[in-house]
């Protein structure tokens, strides 16, 4: 992986998924020797961290389904 020249990296879809990252969340970096420590901070509670989610996935559905087709998918009717 590349750090870009505005210091830049991208985080790895499978260690965002590990570690609950979504847009927003705030992280810290630490340096431990010659390594540095992603730390996911504490969003206080549980609801802001749904509420993050919510705002992520806010917006990005097409609206080709029904709710009622939705749910039968879901159910496997």
């Amino acid at each position: 992986m590349r750090i870009t020249s505005k210091g830049q990296v991208t985080i790895p879809l499978h260690v965002r998924e590990a570690l609950g990252l979504v847009p927003g969340s705030e992280v810290e970096f630490t340096v431990d020797g010659n390594a540095a420590r992603l730390i996911k901070q504490k969003t206080g509670t549980r609801r802001s961290l749904g509420r993050e989610i919510v705002e992520h996935a806010r917006g990005r559905g097409t609206g080709a389904l029904t709710t009622d087709e939705i749910m039968r998918l879901m159910r496997g009717d």
